[in-house]
């Protein structure tokens, strides 16, 4: 069973431009919207491969309404906190040059007894063959220790934790020993505290130092591939040849591809290639739609693996 986490929900609203003019007049070409966030995203995305999960988080006023009828169209489960305010929309410019543009709002206060029910539900949900995705940020009312927290609480009950966060949320929860990670190479960089771009070397070092704690930990970068790490795989994959539309969503696919192994226990093989196949679909659809699976399996034929020595 796989149970993702989002906390800091949000409808996805993207828009496409040719040019956006700063100061001045933009008029949008087209707009999609999508119940996102990055623990939703996920859930989504293993829909699509034929998985299943169970979406949790908290949920909020009218939008919140809106990403619940999402989850009910497509037949997921969910097992929503509803609590005060609105959750939040996130806007997303792209424009034809493919830069992006994020305005993303702050979502509502947590208070306390919400944050309780929530850790309640996830408490309940806790046993082994359970895999509980933590990912994204949190919003105002959480501590960025939670995410140690919530792994310290389902460890206890034998369940197992995929943990794609940044900054304070992932550096504390590290302590806690997550079983898998995939951080970006941005990320890993900010938890070395390097003030450049690191080279793939070093991000094969940084990585293989966490392998010593974590059972499993895969790096994306972006056009340049991913790095894939356990016990007894090191392996690291070029990006694919693809017509992107927006790299928005690609880190969650990767996370889905991730989840959705496990839950299918998948060779290591067989993970590598479906992760990089649904990434590299995933910045090939308009907002933060899922790939469809028979894209998935076309690409997974295009992945190229080699080893990385010693």
């Amino acid at each position: 069973m796989i149970v993702t986490v989002t906390m800091n929900p949000a409808i996805d609203k993207t828009l496409d431009i040719d040019r956006f003019e700063h100061g001045g007049l933009n008029r949008i070409k087209h707009v999609e919207l999508d119940a996102g966030g990055k623990g939703i995203n996920v859930s989504k995305t293993i829909h699509e491969l034929g998985g299943e999960s169970i979406v949790t988080g908290f949920i909020a006023g009218n939008t919140g309404k809106i990403i619940q009828n999402v989850m009910d169209e497509w037949q997921m489960k969910s097992d929503f906190v509803e609590v005060e305010g609105e959750t939040r929309t996130n806007t997303k410019v792209y424009e034809q040059n493919g830069l992006l543009t994020e305005l993303n709002e702050p979502g509502p206060e947590i208070q306390k007894e919400d944050l309780q029910k929530l850790l309640s539900k996830l408490d309940g949900y806790a046993k082994e063959g359970t895999l509980f995705v933590l990912a994204g940020s949190v919003p105002k009312g959480i501590d960025n220790d939670i995410y140690r927290q919530i792994i310290e609480m389902v460890h206890k009950k034998g369940a197992k934790v995929l943990l794609d966060a940044d900054g304070e949320l992932f550096r504390t929860a590290l302590s806690a020993k997550p079983d898998i990670i995939k951080p970006n190479r941005v990320e890993l960089e900010q938890y070395e505290g390097m003030d450049y771009v690191a080279s793939e070397a070093e991000v094969t070092r940084i990585a293989e130092k966490l392998t010593e704690t974590i059972d499993q930990v895969v790096v994306s970068m972006g056009k340049s591939g991913a790095i894939f790490l356990t016990n007894g795989t090191k392996v690291k994959c070029p990006g694919l040849n693809v017509k992107a539309h927006s790299t928005v969503g690609a880190g969650d696919a990767m996370v889905a591809g991730l989840s959705y192994a496990w839950d299918q226990d998948l060779s290591p093989e067989e993970t590598v290639k479906l992760c990089m196949a649904v990434s590299a679909g995933a910045v090939t659809t308009i907002g933060t739609k899922p790939p469809s699976r028979q894209v998935v399996d076309d690409l997974m034929k295009q992945v190229e693996i080699q080893p990385i020595e010693a």
